[in-house]
């Protein structure tokens, strides 16, 4: 059960952070047999991802989609009366659902008698903790092994701080209102997300990007079908910009922009800054544990994630990018399967990464960008979903699946999904992937019709007959 005070003076296995790496590592932990002590300030299990991350921004955004379905389900002859928005209940529901989650990891974790401490905890040597409990009490306590899972928080803008009208994506969950205008500063995932959560609670959301496109690093087809939807959802998307200066006053905040065109001001109710998330590292005391991190400021792992002191690990945010929880996972338990004297190694072939914008973008393996920048030939499959059954009958005409695959082989090396669901559909290419299908082998999967899963066994007929 759950602990202030009165830490264990030693334990087998101490993991730090009760996100989605620590508390699936000490379950797993725990499942093989190891004594686990979790830390975390938290009154129960779940990490940035469940509290102030994937959950609840997934909550805001099904909001979204009831709104914005009603308001074009006018198309097909349903209307509805404009919807009235109870933003405490939203905001109650919300805080519900991360209750539930939460409290049933807590309950797990007693079931596995992993003992939990609240507070927080910093090296004072390789074999030692210094725990700080929530009120105050600290103790010691010694360990033979540990896997660090501390995540990451967001970054801030130089010069700025988190307040009532400068939000990061931890202010912009708690949804204390919703705001007549809001700038979106960064139109990378979260950005995206968020601003579309609050663009259909009523907000007229305007996104400034210093790049030349939205959600960098990601395929520009998938991109495309996206920005066409949100330039119709959000006031202003304005690429090449960057953020000058920002002055918040008694009415809003006033933000200069800089782009080829000169400089402009424009003042906003509130703007939420998601320029990125950097790994929780301070305070820790790494370099009293000897745990060496890189030029980006995650800890250096190898294969197995132990960390340059081999007793310790790290996995999740804290590890290497990606940030996904679902990467943190499978971290975990490489890295609890190796606490337990096991030879466990981390090697994905695929990992997914998803979008839960309106259309969904979803993508895993290699993508066209990368394929071009490393001069690697590769044989593309685009196939629209317009003339898909199942997406005209969802009132929707966009979307596309993107197959990769090698010229010579005809070896799947990556699939791209822009859509309703596509990530739920990502899945099967991730597997694919895994199992080093070939285009053939999706052409001779069958898929059940009429639906969007459809689209990539149509997309793998479209491919050269190997």
């Amino acid at each position: 059960m759950a602990e202030s005070a009165g830490t264990p003076v030693k334990t087998q296995l101490a993991v730090i952070g009760g996100g989605p790496g620590g508390y699936h590592a000490a379950f797993y932990a725990a499942d093989l047999g190891l004594q686990v002590v979790l830390i975390d300030p938290a009154e129960n299990p779940g990490g940035v991802c469940l509290y102030r991350g994937c959950i609840p921004s997934k909550a805001l955004l099904h909001v979204a989609k009831v709104v914005s379905e009603a308001a074009e389900s006018a198309d097909i002859g349903v209307s509805f009366a404009a919807p009235e928005i109870d933003i405490d209940k939203v905001r109650s529901w919300k805080n519900e659902v991360i209750a539930k989650l939460t409290g049933a990891l807590g309950m797990q974790a007693d079931r596995k008698n992993v003992t939990r401490i609240r507070g927080t905890a910093k090296f004072t040597g390789p074999h030692t903790l210094q725990v700080i409990s929530v009120d105050g009490a600290e103790s010691s306590l010694e360990f033979e092994q540990a896997i660090l899972a501390t995540g990451s928080r967001p970054v801030m803008l130089p010069g700025l701080k988190p307040s009532a009208r400068i939000m990061t994506s931890t202010g912009a969950l708690d949804l204390d209102d919703v705001p007549a205008s809001l700038l979106v500063v960064g139109g990378g995932y979260i950005g995206l997300e968020l601003g579309s959560a609050y663009a259909a609670l009523g907000s007229e959301v305007s996104v400034v990007e210093m790049t030349g496109g939205l959600l960098p690093g990601c395929d520009r087809d998938l991109v495309s079908v996206l920005k066409r939807r949100l330039d119709k959802k959000f006031k202003a998307i304005m690429l090449n910009t960057k953020v000058a200066a920002v002055a918040e006053e008694k009415d809003g905040v006033t933000v200069t922009f800089e782009d080829k065109k000169g400089s402009r001001n424009e003042t906003f109710a509130k703007i939420l800054v998601a320029v990125g998330r950097r790994p929780v590292t301070d305070g820790l005391g790494l370099k009293t544990a000897g745990i060496a991190i890189d030029d980006k400021g995650f800890v250096k792992v190898d294969a197995q994630r132990r960390t340059s002191v081999p007793r310790i690990f790290a996995v999740g945010d804290i590890a290497s990018e990606p940030m996904l929880a679902h990467k943190a996972y499978g971290e975990a338990d490489v890295a609890a399967e190796n606490a337990a004297g096991g030879k466990a190694v981390y090697d994905p072939r695929a990992i997914p990464a998803v979008v839960f914008t309106d259309p969904e973008i979803a993508w895993c393996g290699l993508t066209e960008t990368e394929a071009r920048a490393q001069g690697r030939k590769v044989r593309t499959s685009k196939l629209p979903w317009r003339g898909n059954g199942r997406t005209l009958t969802l009132g929707r005409d966009d979307g596309l699946t993107k197959l990769i695959t090698d010229p010579e082989t005809g070896l799947l090396l990556g699939v791209a999904l822009v859509g309703p669901g596509a990530g739920e559909l990502i899945a099967e290419g991730v597997l694919a992937l895994e199992m080093a299908a070939t285009g053939k082998d999706l052409r001779h999967t069958i898929h059940p019709h009429p639906t969007l899963s459809e689209t990539l066994y149509e997309a793998a007929r479209m491919l050269p007959r190997e």
